[in-house]
């Protein structure tokens, strides 16, 4: 993920002097650069459609944080509107023509990790309650060893799943036998999805976070795209079948895998845990 090409793990963070600076400035006589950093693309940019600006893109280059990214984590209104990390991400970007809502979820947090990591270096320090003995105490983890998942086409093929040359992918349902195409999601899909849950909440409706993951992630069943047959499809599938699709998703998107080792000095309780992403990654105390 990190300029070093480190196909296994989230490289740590080169020698600033190494990177490639992304523009001169000069204030009464002092010249100073600006480092970026090469993130490396969960996805290769292997499952963006043709003519899209990131199709078989592998790498995108960020800027380091400065006080100008400071302001945008700290601005009441766009943290209320739930913007902070969009605006924080395009403002990284070297290349300013990048939607970020384009991006898939996985690339996406690889560049919020980087980013994070250009700011405020790779230890990310926050309070951890133990799963065994329910102690809580501040934990520090290293963001330099987390690992990247890929999605390995051939890999696929041993589950059934193909991939299409428009960045999809096809797999058979096996209660149903439906042929389903589905896609990886994106960072709007994921602002959409989260503002949909909002609204079913503010107006007392029941949870239907999975079935609209669902209907936002397939493409056509059977061969049809049609968004009726597919919302009806949704509605009466199988459990086992949802299952089986959710667990396809998941061999397919490639992401930053935010697991770590975690270990209790209390009670000696260690296994590998989600890494919690509180308040304190990017406002670190």
């Amino acid at each position: 993920m990190a300029a070093s090409r480190n196909e296994e793990r989230l490289a740590p963070l080169p020698d600033p002097s190494t990177h490639t600076p992304e523009a001169s400035h000069s204030v009464g006589g002092f010249s100073y650069t600006t480092p970026t950093e090469f993130v490396e693309l969960p996805s290769k940019g292997a499952f963006y459609p043709e003519g899209h600006p990131l199709h078989m893109v592998e790498e995108i280059e960020i800027k380091y944080m400065t006080a100008k990214e400071e302001d945008i984590l700290t601005s009441p209104s766009l943290i209320k509107k739930g913007l902070v990390l969009d605006r924080l991400l395009k403002s990284v970007l070297v290349d300013k023509s990048i939607n970020i809502s384009d991006l898939l979820i996985g690339d996406r947090n690889a560049l919020i990790m980087a980013t994070r990591k250009t700011g405020y270096g790779s230890e990310y320090s926050t309070r951890v309650a133990c799963p065994s003995c329910n102690t809580s105490d501040e934990y520090v983890f290293d963001l330099d060893e987390l690992n990247t998942r890929e999605a390995d086409p051939e890999k696929l093929q041993q589950y059934g799943i193909q991939n299409t040359q428009d960045g999809t992918f096809l797999v058979k349902l096996p209660k149903t036998g439906v042929q389903a195409e589905f896609r990886l999601l994106t960072g709007k899909d994921e602002n959409y999805l989260g503002k949909q849950r909002e609204m079913a909440e503010k107006k007392g409706l029941g949870e239907s976070t999975l079935t609209n993951q669902l209907r936002m992630m397939l493409v056509s069943i059977n061969g049809t795209s049609a968004r009726a047959d597919i919302n009806s499809f949704v509605n009466a599938m199988p459990a086992y079948d949802a299952k089986f699709l959710r667990g396809a998703y998941s061999k397919t998107n490639p992401d930053v895998e935010l697991k770590h080792i975690y270990s209790c000095d209390a009670c000696g309780f260690a296994q590998e845990m989600e890494v919690p992403l509180t308040a304190d990654f990017f406002w670190p105390g």
